[in-house]
């Protein structure tokens, strides 16, 4: 093997590394930033009369991200969340389902929801590591369980639509009143 091509060769594996180090760096930033919703909706439901909520874990272990519960008024939420950058945040099918199915279990409740609650935060990522300031909001739906389970997404002005066949088909989810002050517009 030639000196050249040892060379490229070099060059081209400390590339792919800095691309996986970065890569790898995002991906850290990105569950960091999930963690960080969870813990402030909990913290949020824990702070308001009657309420408690929980965290439960990664997604890996088939559970919700949030479990809410108000047992004076007979009420329960499983709660999937969703935070970033984009101007659109998705949910697929299985996270909603996997919800619901917790909601079931609970047959004690009177009001039992799941709720999709997403978080736009107040920079907007226009390019590699380039961000533009804006409005930070947060939106509460309830699931509607009479729709069929599909992927989902949310874009930034509020609006959900159905990833059906791949193609979007805009789906109407009630916001959800929280008991705790909001960034909801």
């Amino acid at each position: 093997m030639s000196l050249r091509v040892k060379l490229s060769t070099l060059t081209v594996t400390k590339f792919s590394k800095a691309i996986n180090k970065n890569n790898q760096k995002a991906a850290k930033m990105r569950r960091q930033r999930g963690y960080n919703w969870e813990d402030t909706i909990v913290k949020r439901f824990r702070k308001t009369e009657n309420w408690k909520a929980f965290r439960l874990g990664s997604p890996s272990i088939a559970l919700p991200d949030v479990l809410a519960i108000n047992n004076k008024e007979s009420t329960i939420f499983t709660i999937e969340a969703k935070s970033g950058t984009s101007t659109s945040l998705p949910v697929p099918a299985d996270q909603i389902e996997r919800c619901l199915e917790w909601i079931k279990t609970f047959s004690v409740y009177e009001e039992k929801n799941v709720l999709l609650v997403f978080k736009f935060l107040s920079k907007k990522r226009i390019g590699l590591g380039i961000y533009e300031n804006r409005e930070l909001r947060e939106f509460f739906k309830i699931w509607d369980e009479s729709l069929e389970i599909t992927d989902c997404v949310c874009t930034y002005d509020g609006k959900i639509f159905a990833k059906i066949d791949g193609k979007r088909k805009e789906i109407f989810l009630k916001e959800c009143k929280m008991p705790f002050k909001t960034k909801q517009r």
